[in-house]
């Protein structure tokens, strides 16, 4: 299949989801602190529970994919604790939301930050299919609380409509497979917009946490645009380091050696997705490789 071919599935699949100073530093990275443990006085709809027990006391359907993503871990490396304000860009159905709220607590709290309302088009989506997106923005307070299951600060808002109020309050801004659509679309500036705002929101020394399907470092900077799903290490840490935040740590949690893509591949060919896998056999060879190789990264707003 032709690179051209991909590339277009890729546009139609994929969106259904949604280097400077940088070197290796994956086997030095810094031990990030244990989260602390909740204290039942404090928060008491968690009944004292810490990290590991709000990520096990998930549904089955939410665990199922723990062994790709690992939640607890990644959320401890980008240093997460009770009490913070914290953003997801992306948050989508709640996946990640569903455990930061109630690990923040009610004395801290989560916002969601969505694409800026004008990229949705970009996709080719059914003005339907746009308006709904563009609708999610206003519903994640509520869904927040839903999720945490007691009363947490929460709010939505996109990267062209951060409130005022927030530049200089939050304690981490989390990118999670979120970079590659701004990226890809770039030409409008929505990349160069989000991380402007998401370096105004921080507090210094706040975290930028970064997860993201990782490109050889090989590949040709066309086919690691974003369009494919994949993005350079050195290309995020270059986009992050220009607006001003400074590269911290990187880690291997979320690493998948059996993920080795080529130019002729993108990212939505993997599970779940599992795009192109038109028959059984070939739905056996992309299962075995898993979902995708990511880069954990972590950046920090200077004091």
């Amino acid at each position: 299949m032709s690179i051209g071919h991909w590339t277009l599935l890729a546009a139609a699949v994929g969106l259904l989801t949604g280097c400077s100073n940088y070197s290796d530093t994956s086997a030095s990275v810094a031990e990030p602190a244990s989260p602390a443990i909740h204290n039942s006085a404090t928060h008491p709809a968690l009944g004292g529970h810490e990290l590991d027990d709000i990520v096990a006391a998930r549904s089955a359907e939410e665990r199922a994919r723990d062994g790709a993503r690992h939640p607890a871990e990644t959320l401890e490396f980008f240093g997460l604790q009770p009490g913070m304000k914290v953003a997801e860009v992306l948050p989508g159905g709640g996946w990640y939301s569903k455990i930061i709220a109630r690990y923040v607590g009610h004395d801290g709290a989560i916002y969601g930050v969505n694409y800026q309302d004008r990229l949705w088009a970009e996709f080719g989506w059914s003005e339907e299919r746009v308006a709904r997106s563009i609708a999610q923005t206003a519903t994640f307070a509520d869904s927040a609380q839903e999720w945490a299951g007691f009363a947490i600060p929460a709010q939505g808002f996109t990267f062209a409509n951060v409130p005022d109020e927030l530049n200089g309050q939050v304690d981490a801004v989390l990118f999670i497979r979120a970079l590659h659509n701004l990226q890809r679309f770039n030409s409008t500036g929505v990349l160069d917009e989000a991380l402007s705002n998401a370096f105004a929101m921080l507090k210094p020394g706040g975290a930028v946490g970064v997860v993201q399907h990782r490109a050889p470092e090989s590949a040709s900077d066309e086919w690691a645009s974003g369009s494919n799903g994949y993005l350079k290490v050195s290309n995020v840490v270059r986009r992050l380091e220009a607006v001003g935040f400074v590269f911290e740590a990187e880690a291997e949690i979320n690493a998948n050696p059996k993920d080795k893509p080529t130019e002729k591949d993108f990212v939505w060919r993997l599970p779940p997705t599992s795009a192109g896998a038109k028959d059984d056999a070939a739905k056996a060879v992309v299962a075995a490789i898993g979902e995708s190789d990511r880069m954990t990264l972590r950046f920090r707003k200077p004091l």
